[in-house]
């Protein structure tokens, strides 16, 4: 389960994230949306431990500071970053050493398969594409075997093959009982996926949402009666919005 309470943070005098707080029970998958300036990032950005923040975020329970907490919990952030020097297998090994847990041969073998990376172990950072570098972010979570996973815009620059694994691999960590979050503006992206979804505008939480409430369970329509916000000609395809 993950648990943000009365979450906020401010830039100087601008207050971005104001007593924000929501539930993702375990099990389930939630979906943060939000116009750009919502505060979308801040919030996954202090969930993640990148920013100090005032208020609460619980990991299985644990204070998301905790070290138990960080073994739990998984990050891919919207812009993937690998280490020059390492290979596609090393960052692997350095991720499981990191999190004290094994290697498993199996399971980095249907991983890297799956995401077509098989042939790709002994690359060095610096020498793959940006949609490359995140399906080796999305490996490096998933390896650790986490119970909280938040991704960050998990699929742009993704090809669809990759875009279809992802989304498989979703929906087996949902079944296994993992707590998924994930932050996007490409709603026809996760329309199968969410089961609670959060609405932000201006630092704040407008709506928070469960799947069975909502009848046909479509986010455009969800987050356009919440903000107000016109939804432009490219929008009616792509889950796009004006600013």
């Amino acid at each position: 389960m993950l648990e943000v309470v009365g979450l906020s943070k401010k830039y100087g005098k601008t207050l971005a994230a104001d007593q924000v707080s929501f539930v993702v029970p375990a099990g389930k998958v939630g979906i943060l949306l939000g116009p750009n300036g919502a505060g979308k990032s801040t919030v996954i950005k202090s969930i993640a431990g990148l920013l100090r923040f005032s208020g609460k975020v619980l990991i299985q329970g644990q204070d998301s500071r905790d070290l138990e907490a960080k073994r739990s919990f998984a990050y891919v952030p919207e812009i993937p970053y690998m280490y020059d020097a390492l290979t596609v297998r090393e960052h692997m090994e350095f991720i499981t050493r990191a999190y004290g847990v094994e290697l498993d041969e199996d399971e980095l073998k249907a991983l890297f398969e799956r995401f077509e990376l098989w042939d790709k172990q002994d690359k060095l950072g610096n020498e793959l594409s940006k949609g490359m570098m995140q399906k080796v972010s999305i490996c490096c979570a998933l390896i650790i075997r986490p119970k909280v996973i938040l991704l960050d815009e998990p699929m742009v620059g993704l090809d669809p093959g990759a875009i279809r694994e992802l989304k498989a691999l979703l929906i087996e960590l949902r079944e296994q009982g993992c707590t998924i979050l994930i932050s996007t503006h490409m709603l026809e992206m996760v329309k199968e996926l969410w089961d609670v979804t959060f609405v932000m505008e201006k630092g704040r939480i407008r709506g928070s949402y469960a799947r069975e409430d909502l009848g046909n369970g479509d986010l455009d329509e969800l987050y356009f009666s919440v903000t107000g916000h016109e939804q432009t000609a490219e929008g009616n395809g792509g889950g796009t919005w004006e600013q």
